[in-house]
């Protein structure tokens, strides 16, 4: 797995509008690198995924309540869920692992 990230980081740094780059697909489930410059566009997915915090730091906000995170959080998001990073170090990057149904899990 080391080496997907770091040929998925070296994809994002020469290619500076890429912000995701997949990384797998099985099923449901894709787990992919994000790593927004300056600002995070994110919308509401369809379906609950999970953020591991590779670098950086900064502000998260998920369905109205702000917390910091940090290099190695875990972050849970359901899905159609309003969230985004805010204030995060140049050096932010994250796994993003999105699973399940549609709508998200019951």
């Amino acid at each position: 797995m080391r080496s997907s990230l770091i040929r998925a980081l070296q994809n994002i740094s020469e290619n500076p509008g890429t912000l995701f780059f997949k990384v797998m697909e099985h099923g449901s489930m894709s787990v992919e690198i994000y790593r927004p410059m300056k600002t995070d566009l994110q919308m509401p997915h369809i379906q609950d995924e999970l953020y591991v915090i590779i670098s950086g730091n900064g502000e998260f906000l998920n369905n109205g309540e702000r917390a910091p995170f940090k290099q190695g959080d875990v972050l849970f998001v359901l899905a159609g869920v309003e969230h985004r990073f805010e204030d995060f170090s140049d050096d932010f990057a994250t796994w993003v692992i999105f699973y399940g149904p549609n709508g998200g899990e019951e």
